[in-house]
């Protein structure tokens, strides 16, 4: 993590946690609606928060992230599965904390590797996504094993559920990977050299 005094280092967190908010609650800014499921784009500024700030903060914009998510749910769903799936904390909070907590351990480790910067960047891009994809598709699977969800996502009946969660890993956990893969190192490299100065 970069040093810096206090007060700069709680400003660039609330900054962060704003533009969370903002992605969490404008259309299109954070989620990307695509039949009964939102491609997400929020996990790249919690990507990005972990990389500037480290672990214990990315974790923080990741909590969020989560809670955001978890009220949403309630308040304003943008399909039935939020409803059905995202009022239980263990979906909607978790897997955001972890994917703030685990992105700047990994990168951290990739750079105390000597791995060149920008490599590290993808890397935690990609694998912060994925991590938040499968977490969350995981967990729907060991959760929600019921007709309601399956019907929620046109599976039917519950036995083609975890077919269609499958095909989620590959229609919407692929095309994050590769944009956070992409955007992290392009966002991060500039603001990593104006921390440093």
């Amino acid at each position: 993590m970069i040093r810096q005094t206090k007060a700069f280092h709680l400003a660039i967190l609330a900054l962060l946690i704003a533009i969370v908010i903002l992605q969490s609650i404008i259309p299109f800014l954070g989620y990307i609606p695509v039949g009964p499921v939102n491609i997400t784009i929020i996990q790249i500024t919690v990507i990005i928060a972990a990389v500037l700030l480290g672990p214990k903060d990315g974790a923080i914009i990741g909590l969020a992230w989560g809670i955001l998510s978890w009220i949403r749910a309630f308040v304003a769903p943008t399909s039935p599965v939020q409803t059905l799936v995202f009022t239980n904390p263990l979906i909607s909070v978790v897997p955001r904390v972890l994917v703030g907590l685990l992105a700047g351990y990994l990168f951290w480790g990739l750079m105390r590797a000597h791995w060149k910067q920008t490599w590290a960047l993808v890397v935690t891009g990609g694998l912060g996504a994925a991590l938040n994809t499968l977490l969350v598709v995981g967990l729907i699977a060991l959760f929600y094993h019921t007709p309601a969800v399956a019907q929620a996502y046109g599976a039917g009946n519950p036995g083609l559920l975890s077919k269609v969660l499958m095909t989620l890993v590959v229609t919407n956990g692929i095309p994050e990977l590769i944009l956070s893969a992409l955007v992290v190192p392009l966002v991060a490299t500039p603001l990593l050299k104006w921390f440093r100065r």
